[in-house]
C-alpha cells in the first residue's frame, strides 16, 4: 500500500489535497508552507513542477509557474525541493507536471529521482492513459502512483480506461476549462461522479474550481476528497509569515470536511 493509499483507508475521512507551485514566491516560501499545509490537515501535497505552457492552468497558476520559471525554477530545483520538504513531513507528496519535462529530463531517470526525492504520485494533465505505456511502467518500478484525469465530457469507454490506470485516486475535472477559482460549482457534478462511481471503487478527488469552505462541504459528500489549487495560490501569494490567510483558510476546509 502506498503512503497515497493510506489516505484514503481512514474511514469516513474525506482527503483533502492542497496544490503550490514548487517556487512561487520562493522556493524558500514552498519549503515552509508545505510541512504548514499538512499541519493544518492537508492529506496529500501536490506540488507543480513550474512549466512554460501549462494548458490546464488559469491565470493565477499560470502567473505563478511564469515567476517561478523568471526565478530559474527546474524540474531538478522541483526534485531538491521536494527532498527538502520530506526531511520535515511525512504528508504524501504527487508532483503535478506535463510530459515535456518529464521526457526531456528522461522517463526513468525522472522517477528514479522522484522515488529517492519522498515523491509518492505524478500527475500529468497532458498525458492521455492510453499514450502512458513508457512512463507508466517507469513510474510502477519505483512505486509511484500516475494519476489520472477525467473530465466531464468523457464518455464511458474513457472513464473505464482512466479508472483502471490511476492509482492512488481518479482525479475528477469538476468543470471544463482550466484551473481557477469559481463563485459556484457547476450543475451535474453530482451526475458525473454518479457515472464514475459505476465504474469503480478507487478514490475520486474533485478538483478545478474549489475555493470555498462551502464548496468544499458540498463536493465532499460527493467525492472521497477535494483538491485546492488556485485559491490557495492566491493566499500564498498574498500572505507573509506565519501565513495566518493560508492557515485560517486550509483549517477552515479540513473543519467542513471533518463535519
Amino acid at each position: 500500500m502506498s503512503r497515497i493509499d493510506t489516505v484514503f483507508s481512514q474511514p469516513k475521512r474525506k482527503a483533502l489535497v492542497a496544490y503550490v507551485t514548487v517556487g512561487y514566491p520562493t522556493v524558500k516560501s514552498t519549503l515552509e508552507i508545505v510541512p504548514m499545509l499538512a499541519e493544518c490537515g492537508c492529506d496529500i501535497v501536490e506540488l507543480g513542477i513550474p512549466f512554460s505552457d501549462p494548458l490546464a492552468d488559469g491565470a493565477t497558476i499560470q502567473e505563478a509557474s511564469f515567476q517561478a520559471l523568471q526565478a530559474g525554477v527546474t524540474p531538478r530545483t522541483c526534485l531538491e525541493v521536494a527532498e527538502q520538504i520530506r526531511r520535515k513531513t511525512d504528508v504524501p507528496l504527487a508532483f503535478m507536471t506535463y510530459y515535456n519535462p518529464v521526457l526531456r529530463y528522461g522517463l526513468e531517470a525522472f522517477c528514479t529521482a522522484c522515488a529517492r526525492a519522498g515523491v509518492e504520485g505524478l500527475i500529468v494533465p497532458d498525458l492521455p492513459p492510453d499514450e502512458s505505456v513508457d512512463l507508466d511502467g517507469a513510474a510502477q518500478n519505483h512505486g509511484l502512483d500516475l494519476i489520472f484525469l477525467l473530465t466531464p465530457t468523457s464518455n464511458n469507454e474513457r472513464i473505464r480506461l482512466v479508472v483502471e490506470k490511476s492509482r492512488g485516486f481518479v482525479y475528477v475535472v469538476s468543470l471544463l476549462g482550466v484551473t481557477g477559482a469559481r463563485d459556484s460549482l457547476p450543475a451535474g457534478l453530482g451526475d458525473f461522479i454518479g457515472r464514475i462511481r459505476n465504474e469503480t471503487a478507487k478514490p475520486l478527488c474533485v478538483g478545478f474550481g474549489i475555493s470555498t469552505p462551502d464548496q468544499a462541504k458540498q463536493v465532499g459528500q460527493l467525492a472521497d476528497g477535494i483538491i485546492v489549487g488556485s485559491r490557495l495560490v492566491q493566499l500564498i501569494r498574498d500572505d507573509k509569515l506565519p501565513y495566518e490567510k493560508v492557515t485560517s483558510f486550509v483549517r477552515g476546509l479540513r473543519l467542513v470536511l471533518d463535519k
